[in-house]
């Protein structure tokens, strides 16, 4: 397929139910391209749940004006079988891809670099915009560019909150207001966690801030090393907290930089 673009192109790629965060990534797209490229599409690949996929929310109309709102030039909501017109190739995500979200969410990252690539392929952009939200996701699409030498530039942009401290998500739709309440004991635990040296310290008041809230369950707590996603120690000179779980049935994900070297 062509898709008759204006080259350079700045992406975003998205699964839709757009929400502010997903409207600064399109702001800064157009900071760095005229043409900005939104899509939208829910890959069955990633999700290990089909009731989850089921759920996923869906609101193509209001997203397409959302995008062209912010400023996308172009949005694209391909199908099924324009993305995957023969049978995948699926992108394995290695030894990383099975850590953390991968040891919860069997098969995602794979899912999710299939789809990646395949919209790179049509796409064909310079520079590609992901949210930090999603960090191992990021550090996964940063790599598979590296290792496949695929010729765009990925484009970290920041965490954005709610005014309780809550990460905004398409699926935060499905909270009730009540658990919306409850779900900012996890901000909460990370922005305490940030305070706190050395990592030991940090990780131990995460944990404790966490265990406060008695109806999220947590899939996992942990402070990694940004360079390498291994657990930190006190040598690792960038590390992230990043935290999961479930909250009625709902899956939320969140993390923050604890240290820095710059």
């Amino acid at each position: 397929m062509s898709l008759n673009l204006k080259q350079p192109v700045a992406f975003v790629p998205t699964m839709g139910a757009l929400h502010a965060g997903h409207l600064s990534l399109i702001e800064i797209a157009k900071s760095y391209c005229d043409e900005v490229v939104v899509s939208i599409f829910v890959n069955p690949l990633q999700f290990e749940n089909s009731d989850d996929l089921a759920k996923y929310p869906r609101s193509l109309t209001s997203d397409i004006e959302l995008a062209e709102k912010s400023g996308a030039t172009f949005v694209w909501a391909p199908t099924f079988e324009e993305i995957y017109p023969t049978k995948p190739e699926i992108i394995s995500s290695g030894a990383i891809g099975n850590l953390f979200e991968g040891v919860h969410r069997f098969g995602h990252f794979d899912g999710m670099l299939t789809v990646v690539k395949r919209l790179f392929e049509e796409v064909k952009p310079k520079y590609a915009i992901f949210g930090e939200k999603d960090f191992q996701q990021l550090f996964l699409v940063k790599k598979m560019v590296a290792d496949l030498a695929i010729p765009v530039k990925i484009i970290a942009a920041p965490i954005i909150r709610e005014s309780s401290g809550l990460a905004m998500s398409s699926r935060n739709t499905r909270l009730s207001e009540i658990d919306k309440v409850k779900a900012t004991v996890i901000s909460k635990a990370l922005f305490s966690a940030a305070k706190k040296e050395p990592t030991e310290k940090a990780r131990a008041e995460l944990l404790k801030v966490l265990s406060s809230e008695s109806d999220f369950i947590l899939d996992y707590a942990e402070i990694i090393d940004e360079a390498t996603f291994e657990v930190a120690n006190e040598e690792s000179l960038n590390t992230r907290a990043i935290v999961a779980g479930w909250l009625s049935g709902i899956r939320l994900l969140d993390n923050m930089p604890m240290r820095s070297a710059l």
